[in-house]
């Protein structure tokens, strides 16, 4: 990196505030991008390949981006370590293989606004995770509180205004999924990026999941039939803001606690849903009590944990295990 003590810089409370906002208002806007996207290739919703083989392409795409970033900031070509290749592949098959088919199957089957906000349910997923997966930090019942108010805004997006219980797998579903693997994935980046480079550990595993993705698409029948200028230049800002946001998430991840990052991400919710409001005209469900509150929970929830739950990681127990 150009920056001369990058662990001085990442650690600082104001820059963590900044690049998490910076990635959560990217994240936020990937949800209409995302729809708009399938609108501009007319792709086949319907059609799993093709969903996989456009999500293949704009993350091989990303990470070519983060690669050629590296190598300019670095000079020289920035490549991992060859010891380190099945971390890359483990942070690969979280991250982006498993991560984004669930993500771009979900979202074709619900609303952008509903999406945002079950989403935000990646950042329990993550601390949740941290205490018991890893064991980086130490679970308590503020955490459990802060957690039940994120699942309780989860539950009350799904009710709607007729108090109806709206569920399924491929689309709500897939939703949770897809923050579930994220989870995991911040977990091990958080303990990958202390044996490999961050930019190398998120360039590659971002080409390397986006090729498996055009792979499968490709084998099972999915099709891109329309390219204009429009959209080649969606998919470029979906690739960048991937790029960016996810190598940003890394740096962070790498020089601060779990928590300390997550707090941010309540905002990832919110301006999802504001987005989606915005360019997808999913303004009435913005603006009904249900989805209001909803995010009010999940972003309540998501401060507790962090204001005022147990932040102390464990002595670095993950280097010994990984």
């Amino acid at each position: 990196m150009l920056i001369k003590e990058p662990e001085k810089f990442f650690s600082k409370t104001y820059i963590v505030c900044i690049c998490a906002i910076i990635c959560c208002l990217l994240w936020g806007s990937a949800f209409p991008c995302v729809k708009i996207g399938y609108k501009l290739f007319e792709i086949d919703q319907s059609s799993v390949p093709s969903l996989m083989l456009f999500a293949g392409t704009r993350f091989s795409l990303a990470g070519i981006f983060v690669i050629i970033f590296g190598s300019v900031s670095k000079r020289r070509f920035l490549a991992p370590k060859p010891k380190n290749l099945w971390r890359v592949l483990i942070v690969c098959l979280f991250q982006t293989v498993l991560q984004y088919t669930f993500f771009y199957i979900g979202l074709a089957n619900t609303a952008g606004v509903k999406a945002s906000v079950l989403n935000g349910l990646g950042v329990f997923f993550t601390i949740i995770a941290a205490c018991f997966l890893f064991r980086t930090e130490k679970f308590n019942l503020i955490k459990l509180a802060g957690c039940a108010l994120g699942f309780g805004g989860v539950v009350l997006i799904n009710l709607g205004g007729d108090f109806s219980f709206e569920f399924s797998l491929l689309g709500e579903g897939f939703i949770i999924f897809s923050g579930l693997s994220a989870a995991v994935a911040a977990g091990f980046v958080k303990i990958f990026s202390k044996k490999e480079d961050t930019a190398a550990l998120c360039g590659y595993q971002f080409f390397i999941g986006g090729i498996i993705l055009v792979v499968i698409g490709l084998s099972f029948g999915g099709r891109i039939t329309h390219v204009d200028v429009g959209a080649a230049a969606m998919l470029v800002y979906l690739a960048f803001l991937s790029a960016c946001a996810f190598t940003l998430q890394g740096f962070l991840l790498k020089y601060n606690p779990v928590s300390k990052v997550a707090v941010f991400k309540s905002t990832n919710p919110l301006f999802g849903a504001v987005f989606s409001a915005l360019v997808l005209g999913e303004s009435e469900q913005l603006l009904s009590w249900f989805t209001l509150i909803a995010l009010l929970l999940v972003c309540l929830g998501i401060f507790i944990i962090n204001k005022f739950g147990e932040k102390k990681p464990k002595p670095a127990a993950e280097d010994k295990k990984f």
